[in-house]
């Protein structure tokens, strides 16, 4: 069974940090890019970052260059999102996924607020 489980989210202040973390299991991790999404209240999924399978460098959104790194260990499964200087607009669900099996996470809520 192909699974990803979130988690990391939490209440944080504007200009605070949090690190997401993403297990995934039931299919071979170290085959397969891995992706952040986020959806907010009222907005369309936005893709945050990807990864490729051997890891290097991530691609992200404009709106999170500079501000997010995407991270991933292949002999632990798991993927990471290391975000840094967050915003008020950075609130939402965030979501792990991968396309085997066209597979997502539950999500972790992460909320920016003072």
């Amino acid at each position: 069974q192909v699974q990803l489980v979130e988690s990391g989210g939490g209440l944080v202040q504007p200009g605070g940090s949090l690190r997401l973390s993403c297990a995934a299991s039931g299919f071979i991790f170290s085959l397969y890019r891995m992706y952040w999404y986020r959806r907010a209240p009222g907005k369309e999924r936005e893709l945050v970052a990807s990864i490729g399978n051997t890891a290097g460098s991530a691609n992200y959104a404009d709106s999170v260059k500079g501000r997010f790194t995407m991270s991933r260990d292949n002999g632990k499964n798991t993927i990471y999102l290391q975000m840094n200087s967050l915003k008020p607009e950075d609130t939402a669900v965030y979501l792990c996924y991968t396309t085997y099996g066209n597979t997502w996470g539950q999500g972790t809520q992460v909320t920016v607020s003072s």
